[in-house]
């Protein structure tokens, strides 16, 4: 978990489809605003996790402490959906 990496929502561009809020299991999202993403618990994101900003189909998700390299996607990227690329190995 960290205090250094979390996820920042660009309103003007999202599309309130609550994939974030469906993919994220570290309560990270208050599930009672969804489908509209409202990050209520930053520190429950894991460090380096991109899972939800992956998913999200406008590129609407960016993170504080982005230094990876990582790009926002356009739009939803296929293959597994269980893969966020933060080496949990899905379990996140």
């Amino acid at each position: 978990m960290s205090k250094n990496w979390y996820p920042v929502i660009d309103y003007s561009e999202c599309t309130e489809c609550g994939a974030c809020i469906k993919k994220c299991s570290h309560g990270v999202y208050d599930k009672e605003k969804a489908p509209s993403p409202v990050v209520i618990y930053p520190e429950g994101c894991i460090d380096g996790c991109h899972g939800c900003g992956n998913l999200c189909p406008n590129g609407a998700i960016q993170y504080v402490g982005e230094n990876t390299g990582w790009t926002l996607p356009n739009k939803k990227s296929g293959g597994d959906d269980n893969c966020c690329g933060c080496s949990c190995g899905g379990s996140c």
